[in-house]
């Protein structure tokens, strides 16, 4: 192709332009790259050999084993003070004051000074001891002389030899001058020899207390695992938060903050601190900074919790041991002891451990119950656990709804009343005609006589978001979901959060995500018991637990989600928490749905049997205005007290629940309002009759339930 193409610019005059003869060159070859020189190579073979992880290893095995050597010796150099001096009695002293344990502080001061009366006895001892030293030498060569010289004596005589008297005297002489001749010998190699075993003993030292940085140990020791907690690391830990009037107040502190801490308590799987802050400083300045002070105390954030006692000017620190809240926690006594029973009244759940590893024990007992928190973090099993164990009380009844309908509840067939399960709409009609049916049983046990005590009846909801989002109506127009005055759920829930825990009918509802639109504020503040499980913002907090507890400590926000499943935020009177504080955090039991089976087989075989409705079985349709008309009859009006028990005789499933209110919401919509006669609320005749006879024939007939 290159010789063509030399070829024909031979047969190209100068003058002449020919494209097609021009489109035929050839394009030159591309410029071959320079080489790199030679200091770039190099550059980046050193930093690739000074980043290789070998290289990082070995220095940090060189630097290792130099600190083990370094700070060996500072320890030995440290016991030796400790040992000659009263710095440890010291130490022990200030430590007992800044804890406030005065009579422990006493005890190390007159050991302080006992050791110090025995340190000038033996430094005066040292001032005669040269002497008597000398007496004791010379006496006891004296002795030794004389002893050896008998020795040689009776040698001498039994040998009859008068050269024996001085053999056992040469011969003292000659192990001496051997004992001098081997020092010789060693003497040099241990002057060699002995710095190296000096330097080994401090690095044996050294190495046996790790003391070197933690980027130095190898991987197998370095780890995430904290330093113990002790009064110096927290208080350089709230010295270093950000604070500077919490700061200064530190460094103008004669003990350097030991003050300001109460004893370290071992407090479960971690210990527990009150610090008394200096004037200046809010407890909120240190509740807001509690992923600094995690941090600055070698913890994660999660692993400490500030709460407020009730002490003035105080917080209380509990800080985990380090990893000790991932660790899972022992299975359930309802499990483990297949035994166990529950008495509703007197007794108290096993729902798990606190952070100080105690037993957690709910108490159930008239109290309205709400758990909340985002979805898939345990809230199920958290309230199905508190569940199964009031299942073990064969008085106990329930009627349950669960929302989401995947079998979570599945196990209380057989044992529950009413047991609806699935998410669409008609189920939220079905469950909220459960709980209105629950406000009618209520009302039937306020109308018994004083004094008389029901059997517990507890109404459960789980995933009631559903219900409070349900966009139906009903034939009167009336919302299911929502929270007005006209919504049916809402507002059944709030007759029972009303006057249900006086009869013992209780409402139990587990929701996720809760807002002010899935989470009506009456509903959440009408609860009893109001436990949390991770959530995303401190108002959703605030929503699920109140404004006191949240200022008070409580911190489900600050969970980790899928990392913190079954961990609780509690704030109820059923459940010990410590005085001071309006909550408390509680590892819950996990109940597998097969533990959970075995659980209510047992309460089913201690019940006669049940038989569970999975629909609401809805009454005859009656018509109620035509009712009211029939027990009114002939009189020219009747008192609504009168109507009211009338309409109850006629039918109790469709009027035995009636109110006032139910009464007068009929005859108001039928234009037949009951009005005032001497003073007494009454329904008249007329009006009944005539509102009959102007209605829509469509609107004769309505459902009474």
């Amino acid at each position: 192709m290159s010789e063509n193409v030399v070829h024909l610019h031979k047969d190209i005059e100068p003058a002449t332009e020919t494209p097609t003869v021009t489109a035929l060159t050839v394009a030159p070859e591309p410029t071959p790259a320079k080489p790199v020189p030679l200091w770039v190579r190099s550059g980046r073979a050193v930093r690739t050999a000074i980043t290789h992880e070998a290289t990082k290893s070995t220095a940090r095995a060189v630097a290792r084993h130099g600190l083990y050597t370094v700070n060996g010796g500072r320890i030995v150099a440290r016991r030796a003070w400790d040992g000659k001096t009263g710095a440890r009695y010291e130490r022990m002293l200030r430590a007992a004051e800044a804890a406030g344990n005065f009579e422990v502080a006493e005890e190390w001061e007159d050991r302080l000074q006992r050791f110090r009366d025995a340190r000038h006895r033996r430094r005066m001892d040292l001032l005669h001891s040269p002497v008597d030293a000398a007496k004791g030498v010379g006496v006891g060569a004296g002795m030794s002389v004389g002893v050896l010289v008998a020795l040689g004596v009776v040698m001498a005589i039994n040998n009859h030899d008068i050269g024996d008297v001085i053999t056992p005297l040469a011969a003292v002489i000659d192990f001496i001058g051997l004992m001098i001749r081997i020092v010789q010998i060693v003497w040099g190699p241990a002057l060699t020899i002995g710095p190296f075993l000096a330097l080994l003993a401090l690095w044996t030292v050294g190495s046996k207390q790790q003391a070197a940085p933690a980027w130095a140990l190898p991987d197998n020791i370095r780890s995430d695992e904290g330093e113990p907690i002790t009064p110096s690391i927290v208080v350089k830990a709230l010295r270093d938060l950000g604070v500077p009037a919490l700061r200064n107040a530190i460094k103008e502190m004669g003990d350097a903050g030991a003050s300001m801490l109460g004893p370290i308590r071992i407090a479960g799987c971690g210990v527990e601190v009150d610090v008394t802050l200096p004037s200046g400083v809010s407890t909120i300045e240190v509740q807001n900074r509690r992923r600094k002070l995690a941090e600055n105390l070698t913890r994660h954030e999660h692993e400490v919790f500030i709460t407020i006692p009730q002490a003035a000017r105080t917080v209380r620190l509990w800080v985990a041991d380090s990893g000790a809240l991932d660790e899972p926690i022992g299975p359930s006594p309802l499990v483990t002891d297949e035994a166990m029973t529950a008495d509703y009244a007197k007794g108290r759940a096993p729902w798990g451990q606190d952070l100080r590893g105690d037993a957690a024990m709910l108490s159930l007992y008239q109290r309205h119950l709400l758990i909340t928190g985002l979805s898939n973090q345990g809230k199920t099993v958290a309230l199905r656990s508190l569940a199964l164990w009031l299942a073990l009380d064969k008085s106990v009844q329930f009627l349950m709804g669960d929302l989401k309908g995947v079998g979570d509840w599945a196990m209380f067939d057989g044992l529950a009343t009413t047991l609806i399960q699935g998410p669409t709409d008609e189920h939220v009609i079905q469950v909220t005609e459960m709980v209105e049916g629950a406000v009618d049983e209520m009302n039937r046990r306020l109308m018994a006589p004083p004094g008389t005590v029901f059997p517990a009846l507890i109404v459960l909801v789980d995933e009631a978001q559903v219900a409070f989002m349900c966009p139906l109506k009903d034939e009167d127009g009336r919302f299911y979901g929502g929270s007005k005055a006209t919504s049916r759920y809402f507002m059944a829930v709030r007759k029972i959060h009303n006057q249900g825990r006086a009869v013992n009918v209780l409402m139990w509802q587990g929701t996720q995500d809760p807002t002010d639109q899935n989470l009506p504020k009456l509903v959440r503040e009408g609860a009893h018991t109001r436990a949390s499980l991770a959530l995303g913002t401190e108002s959703q907090a605030r929503m699920a637990l109140g404004d006191k507890a949240v200022d008070g400590g409580a911190a489900p926000n600050l969970l980790r989600p899928g990392l913190d499943q079954g961990t609780l935020v509690v704030a109820s009177s059923g459940i010990d928490i410590p005085k001071g504080q309006s909550s408390i955090t509680v590892r819950t039991h996990y109940v597998d749905d097969d533990a959970a089976e075995a659980i209510t087989d047992r309460a089913k075989a201690m019940r006669d049997g049940v038989t569970t409705l999975h629909v609401i079985e809805r009454g005859e349709e009656r018509d109620p205005l035509a009712d009211i008309a029939s027990v009114v009859g002939d009189a020219s009006r009747v008192r609504t007290k009168d109507v009211l028990k009338r309409l109850a005789t006629l039918n109790e499933d469709a009027y035995g629940g009636w109110s006032f209110l139910d009464l007068k919401r009929v005859l108001d919509d039928a234009g037949a309002e009951p009005h005032k006669s001497d003073g007494v609320m009454v329904v008249s005749r007329d009006r009944v009759a005539r509102a009959l006879a102007n209605r829509p024939d469509d609107d004769s007939a309505s459902t009474a339930e």
